[in-house]
């Protein structure tokens, strides 16, 4: 279970995000909390994936630590929860993103039915408001969802 969340980080790290959505089940649950442009609800694994596209244009220099992992449960019904720190350079070139967070995913039989971010969602909003405010407009874009 470990080396499958690693993965999940390098993936995202490296903006692969066919693999990061690669274990996700067609009808998925994913909420990040916040009003910003990477908040909202999705509920199926195509917008998902227009998600994960958004992070890696409106934070391009993302990178994710895995600090710890926890796991509950059954193969049939799987609870993980990772916690993490995400940094990344803003374009304003004065300021950077540090923010810290719990992803609690739901698993059955290895496939990702649910993932829940829990976030400083104010830290992000900030983070996005800057970038916007250095020009990139995604940044400002309402949430996407489904």
């Amino acid at each position: 279970m470990y080396s499958y969340i690693v993965e999940q980080e390098i993936h995202v790290n490296n903006h692969r995000w066919d693999e990061a959505v690669k274990a996700v089940a067609p009808h998925i649950h994913h909420r990040v909390s916040g009003h910003h442009a990477l908040g909202g609800e999705r509920h199926d694994k195509a917008a998902l994936r227009r998600w994960f596209e958004r992070l890696g244009r409106v934070l391009p220099t993302l990178h994710i630590r895995v600090n710890n992992v926890w796991v509950k449960g059954w193969p049939w019904n799987t609870t993980v929860f990772v916690e993490w720190d995400g940094t990344a350079t803003l374009l304003d070139g004065d300021g950077s993103y540090v923010n810290r967070g719990l992803h609690v995913f739901t698993l059955r039989w290895g496939r990702v039915h649910a993932l829940e971010e829990f976030q400083d969602s104010q830290e992000a909003a900030r983070g996005l408001a800057a970038q916007a405010a250095a020009g990139l407009k995604e940044a400002a874009a309402q949430p996407i969802v489904s």
